[in-house]
């Protein structure tokens, strides 16, 4: 009988929107989603030298829209502000704020306990060949990993 490949990606998406909401679920008491909290994190990483919306964008997936709207709610919530880059003056970076960094430690750990609940029960060895089997999945959507089918 034939693997099901439909059933897999509807399954591997199910994953995705379960631990969405899990971890929404976790981050809910600092009234911050998991998009936001993923994006603060990556705003507090690159807090030294600023971070730049353009760099969000690529490493994130997400549009410049959405981009725009996560970094306003931040910025409306007092986790982040914006400075104006001194090599550009038409480029402003983001910084972390104290507010933003006090936090920090709870996303961290947030994250860490849903990752942990995901993953309990698989050894080593699985998550190794997960990874790799993941990376090859985005190979093939990339259009560089082997023969189309």
């Amino acid at each position: 009988m034939a693997l099901d490949r439909g059933l897999l990606v509807r399954d591997s998406r199910q994953s995705n929107i379960q631990l969405d909401l899990l971890v929404n679920r976790l981050l809910a008491p600092a009234d911050i989603t998991v998009v936001q909290a993923q994006l603060l994190l990556y705003i507090l990483h690159r807090s030294r030298e600023g971070a730049p919306a353009t760099a969000m964008q690529h490493s994130s997936g997400h549009s410049k829209a959405t981009i725009s709207q996560l970094i306003k709610r931040l910025r409306e919530k007092g986790y982040v502000q914006a400075q104006p880059c001194r090599q550009d003056d038409r480029r402003r970076l983001l910084f972390g704020t104290e507010k933003g960094l006090a936090l920090q430690e709870f996303l961290i750990a947030s994250i860490r306990a849903a990752h942990d609940r995901l993953y309990r029960d698989f050894t080593q060895e699985e998550l190794s060949e997960l990874d790799r089997l993941q990376k090859k999945m985005l190979r093939n959507l990339a259009g560089s990993g082997g023969k189309n089918r």
